[in-house]
């Protein structure tokens, strides 16, 4: 049964649906704690049991797998910020009960299927398509597994493969359904338009303290301090501890020995080269350009070559791969005809148009470039040890001011900073570019906790201590005054903007035409081409055009402007039905619904499984084993 199966399943296919399926388990709300559970289970399914070991292990490969994507090492913590941990657990759970119910069908894969799968696997073959024992042991090096466990997972991986490939087999989308969002998405409308000109038609008045009052009190909460933070912070980074790196002039001449070509800027020509089929044609055409009845275009031309195989652009002696060809370049005078070169791919003739000197810098010239390039490998080095420093003076007690002056670390105490990093001056207090993660922590809702040292993106760290909140506070109407009067304006302007579109509206509504609201909207009309659902034509917002598809032929209404400053008024004038569907829109809507309709069985299969086999996860356990929760 289960070879009939592996025959009829697309195994791409049925990995991609096997991520979809693990997104059904994702969303489950599989969340019951059993504190009774033996430690080391972190969650079961069908009487499998995921320990602690084999999570941690996952959670581990997903970690180090997201750190090379994001180019960046992320501890634990970040990990389970960024939903990790639950996707990792996801996708164990989702493997297991499928496992569970292929085993309750009696299905398994046998091996001699497994090996030739095996060699089969694209991924595992060499470039003459034939199974390649290096590919496989470089994918045991990738996914730090033995050659057992390898196998072992990937007869679990097949045998998913091969029960979601039989579950979606011969699934097809009834065809009202594609018809039905042609339809939809095809369907075209045509609006006659226009847009209030608020500056020229909506006249504010004046507002007295009394209206002026009335607004502040309308929304008193808008007019608050926001919340201040007091902190000390201390910083440990690479261009702090530069400064405290010594650097010997030795040092300096031998990396500048090593390294002196870096610093040069090599030639540069200006490169035109014309291909000829041989050489025969070549001296012809050579003889032609330096007796001058052609030119070198003409010559270009009569080879079938295009300006813009000719032209190589100014380039450098190392970017020509033909060493023969380069040496020829770089040996040319300007303006003038090389002799035939038959190069090792091509037999050519060349000329340089233009070129740039290259310039050599001496010891003297970069001797501070070289210094501070060394300092700053040397703090790279040193940031490790130097922050294992400011951990044990942590420990013995010490405050983050006295290890600062102890080790000459960057430190500020702030006396006040908002969640922007602003202090009530309104100017920023910090000029770091870490700024934004050391604000975040800051206003963290645990942060009068933090005791050790965070890691910044820019690769610094930083030490924060808490030691104050302001709250926020109410400020008086005399403060606020100016504020208070713009926030008046805005309001009374919308609502006037909002009074004249609906007053408009029905006028159009009433049969008058839109060339007859033109003047009371100090603007003119204009008549769009037909656009469907999910085109925004020029001048219209997505309010607009979504409004548009449910107005009657003939009918109108406005939306608001994308900018909120206005509304737009528009009339319905024709109403397209979709045309008959291409072969490349049928395609196309077949693979977009049969995506949505096996993912929606895939989710009901998922939660069939979930209640058959009782899946649940201890919590407790699960946060144990990312080394999150302490020890009771």
């Amino acid at each position: 049964m289960l070879e009939s199966m592996r025959r009829g399943a697309q195994t791409w296919v049925a990995k991609i649906l096997f991520g979809l399926l693990v997104f059904s388990f994702a969303i489950w709300g599989v969340a019951d704690v059993f504190t009774g559970w033996g430690r080391g289970s972190v969650a079961s399914v069908g009487g499998t049991e995921i320990t602690s070991e084999e999570y941690s292990r996952e959670f581990q490969r997903e970690l180090d797998a997201f750190s090379r994507e994001a180019n960046q090492k992320l501890t634990a913590e970040q990990g389970k910020a960024l939903g990790l941990d639950r996707r990792v657990i996801s996708q164990m759970l989702g493997g297991a009960a499928i496992e569970t119910h292929a085993r309750d069908l009696g299905l398994d894969l046998s091996d001699a299927t497994l090996i030739e799968t095996l060699q089969n696997d694209p991924n595992l073959k060499s470039a003459d398509g034939k199974f390649s024992r290096d590919a496989l042991l470089e994918r045991l090096r990738q996914l730090n597994l033995s050659e057992r466990g390898f196998l072992t997972l990937y007869r679990k991986d097949e045998l998913r493969t091969q029960m979601l490939g039989s579950l979606i087999k011969g699934l097809t989308v009834p065809k009202p359904m594609i018809d039905l969002l042609h339809a939809y998405n095809e369907e075209k409308r045509t609006v006659e338009w226009l847009t209030i000109d608020a500056d020229k038609v909506i006249t504010i008045p004046a507002a007295d303290d009394t209206k002026l009052k009335e607004r502040y009190e309308a929304d008193k909460s808008r007019y608050m301090t926001p919340e201040y933070r007091k902190f000390q912070i201390l910083t440990l980074s690479v261009d702090d501890l530069k400064k405290q790196m010594t650097v010997t002039d030795e040092e300096i001449e031998k990396s500048y020995e090593v390294t002196k070509d870096t610093y040069d800027t090599p030639e540069q020509r200006r490169v035109q080269q014309i291909a000829f089929k041989d050489k025969t044609t070549a001296d012809t055409a050579l003889k032609a350009l330096r007796d001058g009845s052609k030119s070198f275009g003409d010559a270009a031309k009569d080879a079938g070559a295009k300006d813009t195989d000719v032209d190589l652009g100014l380039i450098t002696k190392k970017a020509l791969i033909d060493k023969k060809i380069a040496d020829a370049a770089f040996a040319l005078e300007k303006d003038k005809y090389s002799d035939v070169i038959e190069g090792r791919f091509a037999t050519v003739i060349l000329r340089v148009t233009q070129i740039e000197p290259g310039t050599h810098k001496t010891l003297a010239d970069v001797k501070d470039t070289v210094r501070d390039k060394l300092a700053i490998e040397k703090a790279k080095q040193a940031l490790q040890a130097k922050h294992d420093e400011i951990e044990d003076a942590r420990s013995a007690g010490k405050t983050l001011k006295e290890v600062a002056d102890m080790l000459k670390i960057a430190y500020q105490d702030i006396a006040g900073a908002d969640r922007q990093g602003l202090g009530p001056d309104g100017k920023p207090v910090m000029t770091s570019s870490d700024s934004t993660k050391i604000m975040t922590d800051v206003f963290a809702p645990d942060a009068s906790a933090l005791d050790q040292g965070v890691e910044l993106p820019s690769g610094a760290y930083a030490w924060i201590n808490l030691t104050g909140t302001d709250a926020p506070k109410q400020k008086t109407f005399e403060e606020v005054k100016g504020e208070v009067e713009l926030d008046y304006k805005g309001f009374e302007r919308q609502r006037l903007v909002t009074e004249l579109a609906n007053k408009l509206v029905l006028k159009i509504n009433a049969g008058e035409p839109m060339t007859a609201i033109e003047a009371e909207a100090g603007a003119k009309g204009e008549k769009s081409e037909p656009f469907t659902r999910r085109t925004i034509p020029q001048g219209l917002s997505e309010a607009a055009v979504a409004q548009a598809f449910v107005l009657a032929d003939g009918k109108a209404t406005s939306a608001q402007t994308t900018d909120r400053g206005s509304r737009t008024i528009f009339k319905v004038v024709a109403i397209t039905p979709a045309p008959a569907p291409t072969k490349e829109q049928l395609d196309k809507l077949t693979t977009e619904l049969q995506a949505d309709y096996t993912n929606q069985v895939l989710n009901e299969y998922a939660e069939t499984l979930k209640a058959r086999y009782n899946a649940s996860i201890n919590q407790v356990e699960l946060q144990r084993a990312l080394g999150i929760v302490t020890e009771q």
